[in-house]
Parts: structure tokens; sequence; C-alpha cells
């Protein structure tokens, strides 16, 4: 069946084009249907769902402080934030892209910046990233940037925050862990063997997510989490002293907590946290959102047919303002940087095509706010199985990078794994556009690259020589 057909069709079954939400959504003129656009609404929610369970895992670190944030307040706070952006993103945009909080700037956050400053003043330099990228944003600056970033690069990131996280992964579940010596440094289990029915779990978790996927089953990570979770309390009722699970005293419903709303902290203690360190670290924030939303909504456009050749899709820049007010909104109520969702492409594949899809799936996670008590019955080893499911789905960008060439191919190893051996996203971006710079250049090659990448190159030398540079300005 031919495109004009198909939209013939469609636009047939769609409500009369005289109604509000179709004039203003342009249902009928994207081919869709107001029945489609709510049908991919729930799809989008039901894969992105998880997130609300694993972001206050992820974020559970204790800052350089000993302060743990509250998982009953963060799974609130993203559970309000993913709403309120992915609606405020339909409604502005008119696009089915849903936002939560990004996997990649959330891991950041937790393993990364909170050993330098508290949690407060962490999702304060959240904010002031938010700022930058809007001010960008409106300027069109950012999109200049994008364009003069190497896509390898920009995939290389991707790829080794996969990694990352899907370490962080293994390392949570106590599928790897640390010996104490020189070398090896790292083991499997303990003494090489599986040796805890928790890490078991784990396992099982993993496969059982990992087929539900691999038969492209709607919600397969959800379903997975939730899988895991009655499996493991299973097994703890017949055997409690292998898992040590709580069993009473579960709650499923309450009122949201919304504590965290609002906790930011702009007052930095310069004698514990240097100026050079916090620059870099809002560098890093900006450069990680920056990419990811920019990559994710290109690939998105073209998924759903609204994208021209050159990548460009309608209302760009409104959209891409959006996406900087998602950072803000998501350091304002300590729930991380919300960002656009590839799982977004799940509804898109259910067919949606407006904003009406997003405003779909923004109210069920807001509805998902009084639910927010189970994300404390869900294991941490079962939810380290998602991180490496989502570490593995990170990867696959790799398939989308020429390695052929070595002047790619080492910083786009070096961005890979400098990130998980150094336990640093900074890391490994520092790694991939240092060495970047360098080879092209001795390479004769050093026309091709932009001048912003010397200035970005620039940066992270100083990034990494911050030690000596603050012992001698202390001096």
């Amino acid at each position: 069946m031919n495109s004009t057909t198909s939209r013939s069709s469609r636009g047939a079954a769609a409500p009369a084009s005289s109604s509000f939400l179709d004039r203003y959504f342009d249902i009928t003129g994207r081919g869709s249907t107001l029945g489609t656009e709510i049908r991919g609404g729930i799809v989008t929610f039901v894969t992105m769902a998880y997130i609300v369970i694993l972001n206050p895992i992820i974020l559970s670190t204790p800052d350089v402080a000993g302060t743990v944030l509250d998982g009953t307040a963060v799974a609130t706070s993203t559970a309000l934030t993913a709403g309120v952006m992915t609606i405020l993103f339909g409604l502005v945009t008119r696009l089915p892209f849903a936002f939560a909080a990004g996997l990649g700037i959330n891991a950041f956050l937790a393993f990364s910046v909170v050993g330098q400053v508290t949690w407060g003043e962490a999702m304060a330099l959240v904010v002031i990233n938010g700022l930058i990228i809007v001010l960008l944003a409106a300027t069109g600056l950012r999109k200049m940037i994008f364009d003069a970033v190497p896509v390898q690069l920009k995939l290389a990131i991707t790829v080794g925050i996969g990694l990352f996280i899907a370490f962080i992964g293994f390392v949570n579940a106590g599928f790897v862990t640390t010996t104490g010596n020189a070398s090896p440094p790292l083991d499997l289990g303990v003494g090489g063997s599986i040796t805890t029915i928790s890490t078991v779990m784990f396992i099982v978790t993993l496969f059982l997510s990992g087929i539900l996927m691999a038969l492209r089953v709607k919600g397969a990570l959800l379903i997975g989490l939730v899988g895991g979770t009655v499996i493991s309390y299973i097994v703890n009722a017949i055997w409690p002293t292998a898992l040590g699970l709580k069993v009473t005293g579960l709650q499923i419903v309450a009122l949201p907590n919304f504590d965290l709303v609002g906790k930011i902290d702009f007052g930095f203690d310069w004698a514990k946290v240097g100026i050079v360190s916090v620059v870099m670290i809002v560098f890093t924030l900006v450069f990680s959102n920056f990419f990811d939303a920019m990559g994710t909504m290109t690939g998105l456009a073209k998924e759903s047919g609204l994208a021209n050749d050159k990548g460009d899709f309608p209302r760009i820049k409104s959209a891409l303002i959006v996406e900087g007010v998602g950072a803000i909104a998501g350091g304002a109520t300590s729930s991380s940087s919300a960002t656009v969702f590839v799982e977004s492409g799940s509804g898109i594949g259910e067919g949606a095509r407006t904003g009406l899809a997003n405003v779909v799936t923004g109210v069920l996670f807001l509805l998902a706010m009084f639910f927010t008590p189970l994300t404390s019955i869900v294991p941490g080893y079962v939810a380290a199985a998602a991180l490496v499911l989502v570490g593995a789905l990170m990867l696959a960008q790799i398939k989308n990078i020429d390695l052929t060439d070595f002047n790619v191919l080492l910083p786009v190893f070096l961005t890979a794994t400098v990130m998980p051996l150094t336990y640093s996203i900074a890391n490994g971006i520092g790694a991939g556009f240092i060495s970047w710079v360098v080879v092209n250049v001795f390479a004769r090659k050093a026309k091709q690259v932009h001048w912003l990448l010397w200035v970005v190159a620039a940066g992270f030398v100083i990034y990494f020589a911050r030690g000596p540079i603050e012992a001698l300005i202390g001096a």
C-alpha cells in the first residue's frame, strides 16, 4: 500500500478534521487517528515506566557528606518531572517524544559528581547545565556545535556510557567483585565462582528480561523487573536467610512524596571542591545532555517519518529549548536531568505521530506518582540486571561507527573503555576528544578538526591536570 492511500484511509477513520485536537496536533495530516495516538502513548509509557523504579536505585549513592536521597521521594520526583515535561513537549512541539531522567546523566551524578559535592549542589549544577542548554538552543549555537563534533565521537560516548552502566550493574549484583589485590583487581563472584543466591537471581532476571526483549515483547524491561522481583520474593519465602527480603508492611499505593522538590543548593563549599572541577562537571553535564538528546531526537524524527534529508524536523528550535527546560526541571526536583527517551520509538512503532501521544504518556507518569512505594520492593540485584540490559542497548550504537580508520578507532576505543575502567564518564569523553585532536593533527588531517574540538580538548587537558593546577593556584 502506498503512503498516499494509507494516509487517506487513516484520515477517513480519524475524528472530524474540525475537532480541536485534530487541528492542534495535525493528527489527520500526519496520517494518524485519535485511537492510534492514545495507544501509542500507552505503549511508550509501558516501555519507559521502569525509570520510576530504576532512577531511585541509581541515585541512592551517598554524597560527599554521607547524605542518601529518600527513594520514594526520588521516585515521585522522577514521575512528576517525566509527566510534566512529556506533556509540555507534546503541547509545544506536537512531537511524540517522551521525557524522563536520562540514564547517562544520573549515572554520572551518582558515581562521579556526588563524591565531590552534596546532592543539593549536584542538582544545582544540573539546573545550571539546563540554563546553558536553553541559551545555546535559543541562539542556534546548539545545533551548530552538534554539527561540528564528529558523529563517531557522539556514538562512542553512547557506547562508553553503556559499558559504564553495565559495569555498575555487574558490580552491584556481586557478579563482579574486587579482589583487594594488585592483580587481578577484579574477579567473578567470590573466588571465581557464583556463591550467593542474590547473584543467581540477578542472572535469572537478566535472562528473563533479555529473552523478552529478544522476542520484542512490549514493556520487556518492566516485565523483567517485576518478574525478577516476584521470583525473588518466592525464593525468599522458601529460603528466608538466602535473600533477607522484607515481606511485611509492604505498600503499593501512597500519596506522592514531594520532599525533594526545590531542594537545590547553589552555596558551593569552594574549600572542598575547586572551581576547575565545578566548571568541568558542568561542561560534562552539558556535553552529555547536549549530544544524547539531539541524537535521540534526530533518530526518533527519522523513525516517525517527520525528518527531512538533513535530519531536521518540525519545530526543532522549540524542541531543543524545551529539552533544556527538562534539565532545569530535573535538577529542581532532584530527579536528574529529564531528557528525550529513545523508548519513545515503541509508541512511534505503534503509529504515534503527534504530541497527543505525549499527553497520554505524561498523564500516566503523573498517575504513577501514587505507586512509588513499589520502588522499595525491587531488590538491588534485580535492578542491576536492568542496568546491564540498558548498557547492552547503548552498546548497539557501535554498529554505526566505521572502525577501519585508526584515526577513528583509537579515539572511539579510548572513549568507550576509559569510562568504565576509571569509573568516570567525564574521563572517557576527555580521552576521546584529546586523542581525536592529537591523532588527526599528526596524521596530517588538522584541517578536518573543527576549531571547537580544539577548545574542548584544551578544556579537558586542564580538567585532567586540575590537581596540580589547583595546588599551584593555592600556593
